[in-house]
């Protein structure tokens, strides 16, 4: 149960290369790095990624610490780190705007998913569609930052996030965008559907789906077919890969 706990209370401490090169390089996050920890017992075969991060030090101000591998896991959750770990400074999300809406793109409102790895895993398959934004409610797995990091292999601080706003939709149609709801009910196949963009998804959790007001103010509700049948519902992680890759599928060019 330590571990439990820590991935939340250390929600800030970030695992491995993948997720570190993650921070330094993003271009939508104001996370900073404070200080990197590393495995002294490992440092030769951490060579060439401390040569790297001693580079962007130098650049972005941050320390270098070599320490050992016990006290690296009383810091991490997982075991995945490689020797290596970030302590980082919290992020900060601004409130999506007409200003920040991109013309012609692809945006998805998500909520209601109920683990962090879940979380990461779903922004890890919407960056790959080629999401323009992603826009979380109030209350979002950031505060284990590390982990959703981690699990959505840098995705979650490369991909532009938002939180939400009362009126998006209509902020949303202002700028030329149809806002498409995933539920069941009257609803229509995604792949018989018109997702051209530009185009809001909004995607609800497993348990308590879309909310009445949202899903009055769809332009379009769609929802997934299924090759047998199931009465379960895919997993909002699921459900956003899917969509956001048929999404994807329409707007080749």
């Amino acid at each position: 149960m330590i571990k439990e706990n820590v991935r939340y209370e250390n929600g800030s401490v970030f695992e491995g290369m993948t997720s570190i090169s993650a921070v330094i390089n993003s271009k939508h996050s104001d996370r900073k790095i404070k200080r990197v920890l590393y495995d002294k017992q490992r440092a030769e075969k951490l060579g060439k990624a401390l040569s790297f991060l001693r580079h962007r030090a130098e650049e972005q101000g941050f320390e270098i610490v070599g320490t050992t591998a016990d006290e690296l896991e009383k810091l991490t959750v997982g075991n995945s780190h490689g020797g290596v770990i970030a302590e980082c400074t919290e992020r900060s999300l601004p409130v999506i705007s007409a200003e920040n809406i991109v013309m012609g793109g692809f945006y998805v409102y998500i909520e209601g998913i109920e683990d962090p790895y879940n979380f990461g895993y779903a922004l890890r398959s919407l960056y790959a569609a080629g999401v323009d934004g992603v826009i979380l409610p109030e209350r979002n797995w950031l505060s284990a930052a590390g982990v959703v990091c981690r699990s959505s292999a840098g995705a979650s601080e490369l991909c532009a996030l938002y939180t939400y706003s009362d009126g998006m939709c209509g902020t949303f149609k202002s700028k030329g965008y149809r806002v498409l709801c995933a539920d069941t009910e009257n609803a229509v196949s995604v792949y018989d559907t018109d997702c051209k963009k530009p185009v809001l998804l909004v995607v609800g959790g497993e348990k308590r789906g879309i909310t009445s007001a949202l899903l009055k103010q769809a332009d379009g509700i769609v929802m997934i077919d299924y090759g047998r049948r199931f009465s379960a519902a895919l997993s909002a992680a699921s459900a956003a890969s899917v969509l956001g890759f048929e999404i994807m599928r329409q707007n080749r060019e």
